[in-house]
């Protein structure tokens, strides 16, 4: 008889941390998106409801990814390798947070949320994880469309469609910024993935090659988090918060290019990528409150 799984090994199924990033970027979506603090309840029911849906994602991503997770010393320890959760039970278990993710948006949200989560779900569950990171190099710049849909689906959950247009801001930030981030592990991890035989952009077309990618794409980067100043959502707390983050993004970019030789720089351009995000929409959202209470930084 098969042993049920652990709580711990469970949630180790849901990319805790992924998710809090997720998460991050979704709220700061809810509280730009009007020129008041919106609902609480609105605001706890989404955040649970886009939550939920991220981690089925992550689970779905799980299954799918078994035995590469088996061949990378990254993933190895993960749960479905270890033998400490079956896959029918990983399948449950990422139908069952979906159900009641997408639930809880679709019947207490709104209708354009629960969709556009549901979309993203299965763009990062099915179409990234199943086919496009197996197909392609680029699987990251077009799989990151899912990836930057929560500030989008945050947004939405409290304003509905009107002023989207700001929305798809957000959503641009986290897509260009994806590529660097995650082409900074796969040079670290360039042999992994080459094992696995996963396409990165690493293993495809060699370090030289990505390391110029990266560094085009974080001058893109930056020149994109200048959008929300220059189109009057943000002021001038967050476009100094957004240059200051952006040159050290860029400096980072650099060194990996100047010094290939260099074996630690790729990982720490990809742990200070996730912090640059953390901030960069921390500081809009300070900005935000900063303009609408005190009329400060426009």
């Amino acid at each position: 008889m098969t042993s049920l799984p652990s709580v711990k090994d469970l949630l180790a199924l849901c990319k805790l941390k992924v998710v809090s990033l997720i998460l991050l970027t979704a709220v700061v979506g809810m509280l730009l998106a009007v020129p008041y603090l919106p609902n609480f309840l609105l605001i706890v029911v989404a955040s649970v409801g886009i939550s939920l849906s991220a981690m089925s994602a992550a689970v779905f991503n799980h299954i799918i990814d078994e035995k590469i997770d088996a061949q990378m010393s990254r993933t190895d320890r993960r749960p479905l390798p270890k033998g400490k959760v079956t896959r029918n039970q990983a399948l449950i278990w990422g139908l069952f947070l979906g159900f009641v993710g997408i639930g809880l948006l679709f019947f207490f949200v709104n209708t354009l949320t629960a969709v556009l989560t549901f979309l993203s779900l299965i763009g990062y569950a099915v179409f990234y994880t199943m086919y496009l990171k197996h197909a392609t190099p680029q699987n990251i710049v077009i799989g990151g469309a899912a990836g930057a849909a929560p500030p989008v689906l945050g947004w939405t959950s409290v304003a509905g469609s009107q002023g989207i247009e700001y929305a798809l801001l957000l959503f641009l930030i986290v897509f260009i910024w994806t590529p660097p981030h995650f082409w900074a592990l796969a040079i670290h991890r360039r042999d992994e993935y080459k094992k696995a035989e996963v396409p990165m952009l690493p293993v495809t077309h060699g370090l030289e090659f990505t390391r110029v990618q990266i560094l085009l794409y974080t001058v893109l980067l930056l020149l994109v988090t200048l959008l929300p100043y220059l189109t009057g959502m943000s002021g001038v707390i967050y476009l100094i918060a957004a240059a200051v983050l952006g040159a050290l993004f860029l400096g980072y970019s650099i060194k990996i290019f100047l010094e290939p030789e260099n074996p630690k720089i790729a990982f720490k351009t990809f742990k200070y990528s996730v912090n640059y995000l953390m901030v960069l929409f921390v500081a809009l959202l300070i900005d935000h409150y900063l303009l609408m209470t005190f009329g400060v930084s426009s």
